[in-house]
């Protein structure tokens, strides 16, 4: 039998607000030592985000693939393992074909052994998943106010605009926004779009004709 810790964090934040590795270990160690388990490893995941299943994590895909009968799991949080209730309960449920046991310290005892325990695991996880849902929707609402107001939102910079240093909103390019209506008035004569991209072109403006059709789908 091993006894494995696992630990993570996804961002510096959550380093700074009670979350961090080291006191993760500290919590796994101090379990471990009340229960009578000898640690054979506390395996460390760093930056790496809870969206992303346990299993195809770079250090919790190689813990998981090694586990065997009788082996151990300790894990401060269950967010710390899972993303989702779904992925929780699909590999509680393997860990069981396993032989494996987990314990999440903020759950109190052996996950993958016990009913009951299952039940919290059930209703934690779903409530751990609706408050994932709540911070994907937040962070839509600000990129959607961001939006309205023009705001730059990131990403390659649409061709005919700039940022604005100053606002971080777009300001027009006047040489771009004169090839963009060169390219309406041709497309609109049924110049093709390989054609007006080698004409931007010759122009000094480098586009190519898959460049041509994203722009003119703006307009």
């Amino acid at each position: 039998m091993a006894v494995y810790g696992y630990a993570r964090v996804s961002t510096a934040k959550q380093a700074s607000e009670g979350e961090s590795l080291e006191v993760q270990r500290r919590q796994i160690e101090g379990y471990a030592l009340m229960h009578g388990l000898a640690l054979a490893e506390i395996v460390i995941e760093e930056g790496v985000s809870g969206s992303i299943p346990v299993t195809d994590r770079p250090a919790g895909g190689p813990l998981f693939a090694k586990l065997v009968a009788g082996d151990i799991i300790v894990a401060a949080k269950l967010d710390r393992l899972f993303r989702s209730a779904l992925d929780a309960l699909q590999v509680v449920e393997e860990l069981k074909r396993r032989g494996v046991k987990l314990h999440l310290l903020d759950l109190g005892s052996d996950i993958a052994g016990n009913g009951l325990s299952k039940l919290f695991l059930t209703i934690a996880a779903a409530f751990a998943e609706a408050e994932r849902d709540r911070i994907r929707e937040r962070v839509a609402q600000v990129k959607a106010d961001q939006r309205e107001r023009g705001r730059y939102l990131g990403g390659n910079r649409p061709f005919g605009f700039a940022v604005d240093a100053d606002g971080g909103g777009l300001v027009e390019v006047p040489a771009e926004q004169a090839a963009i209506e060169k390219m309406r008035v041709l497309r609109s004569q049924g110049v093709s779009l390989r054609t007006i991209a080698e004409i931007v072109t010759d122009d000094g403006l480098p586009l190519s004709h898959a460049a041509v059709k994203k722009v003119l789908s703006r307009q």
